[in-house]
């Protein structure tokens, strides 16, 4: 605001999977640039300049939950505020502003709770709204709760959140799903989500985990995917498996398997690894790197997830592909992605279900007209995606 320094967000490329987004500091005519936020080794978003020109906090996540940050012009750090939240999923996310007395605004939100408005102000939070109120009151949110776990693959400690299905009694047996994320460069965390709640209120437990390659982790956390995604993150998620059946409350002959984009490629990958799950839904994934790189709108990412173009690398391109262990699938599946999907498009799905249907597997191809990535433009139709995965699980379940 003084005019005296401009201050940015960035990293330098080194064609990596993922690249840690640093918070940078320059005076107004280019010169002096120096990164604030190196030691932070987290990823810098939404910088604003303090007031009074002392500082720039920013939003960033840490093991699963959105916060602000502050950092004086010296490199200084403090952490201002956890739990930003403004949306019906677990991924990262929240929004905050400035007021020129300094008083914070943010989207304040829990497990349990999709999101209100809260004011900080001198360190002291107050939430102002209770916007959902009537709702809850209603219905009944599924409890979260955090796990940790140990990689079978190498001992690192996993981060996760089980949701219990309302009125959850640990003395009884439940169907577990286990719901995985896409980017692969993202996060879930202890934030409020819808598709799962749905999943819980219909009966079952389910697991939701930051493998190998999730953000908000650190660069090299991330960086384990690095041209190797999918591989290894699936032990970390067989483990979570593991992990959630040791506790004594799922019934292990109905376990079921989801994701969407990025887990769309894990839920596909897992049931090639193993064919402990009654049923898989795998929506909107990429099936055969070969083709996506010719038809996504981000081709540009051959250049960070591979070691280069994919008619000089044609084995790694399909040895990671979809295609090239689907005869070892056994698990019913249903494919599902919309037909403006041009991030993931319909022909990688169409894909997979032609190779199951080769195969003689029980599957399930749904095309939804109009929707692009993530199937969320019309609620009706985020509403029968919903509908879809729980039918499906439904009609594969066994009876106890």
């Amino acid at each position: 605001p003084n005019g005296k320094f401009i201050a940015y967000t960035g990293y330098d490329d080194r064609y990596q999977g993922h690249q840690t987004t640093e918070l940078y500091l320059m005076n107004r005519d280019g010169s002096g640039s120096h990164s604030l936020s190196a030691k932070l080794d987290r990823d810098v978003q939404d910088p604003q300049w303090a007031p009074d020109s002392t500082g720039i906090y920013f939003r960033y996540d840490d093991q699963g939950d959105s916060k602000v940050g502050f950092y004086l012009l010296d490199g200084t750090f403090k952490k201002i505020a956890d739990h930003l939240a403004s949306t019906t999923g677990a991924g990262g996310s929240g929004t905050f502003s400035l007021a020129r007395t300094g008083m914070i605004a943010l989207t304040y939100g829990r497990p349990d709770n999709p999101g209100d408005v809260a004011i900080l102000n001198n360190g002291a939070m107050r939430v102002l709204t209770s916007l959902n109120e009537e709702l809850l009151t209603q219905k009944k949110p599924g409890h979260v709760e955090e796990i940790s776990f140990d990689s079978s693959k190498d001992k690192r400690k996993i981060q996760g959140w089980i949701v219990h299905p309302p009125d959850f009694d640990p003395a009884k047996k439940y169907p577990l799903v286990l719901e995985i994320h896409g980017g692969p460069f993202a996060d879930y965390g202890d934030r409020f989500d819808l598709e799962k709640q749905v999943l819980a209120s219909r009966g079952y437990v389910v697991l939701y985990t930051n493998p190998r390659g999730s953000t908000s982790y650190g660069e090299e956390f991330s960086n384990l995917i690095h041209h190797a995604y999918p591989g290894d993150d699936f032990y970390d998620l067989n483990s979570g498996v593991d992990a959630v059946i040791a506790k004594g409350y799922i019934d292990t002959n109905n376990l079921f398997v989801t994701g969407g984009s990025g887990g769309g490629v894990l839920t596909c990958w897992t049931i090639e690894h193993t064919d402990r799950f009654r049923a898989a839904a795998s929506l909107y994934p990429v099936i055969n790197w070969y083709s996506f790189a010719l038809t996504s709108d981000i081709p540009f990412i051959a250049k960070y997830w591979f070691s280069g173009l994919p008619w000089d690398n044609t084995d790694n391109y399909m040895q990671r592909s979809l295609t090239n262990l689907v005869a070892k699938v056994k698990t019913p599946t249903l494919v599902m992605t919309g037909e403006a999907d041009y991030r993931t498009p319909i022909s990688e799905a169409e894909q997979f279900y032609e190779a199951l249907k080769l195969l003689n597997i029980d599957t399930v191809l749904v095309r939804v007209p109009e929707e692009p990535h993530g199937i969320g433009r019309r609620p009706s139709h985020h509403i029968a995606k919903m509908l879809y995965i729980a039918g499906w699980f439904e009609q594969h379940k066994t009876k106890m």
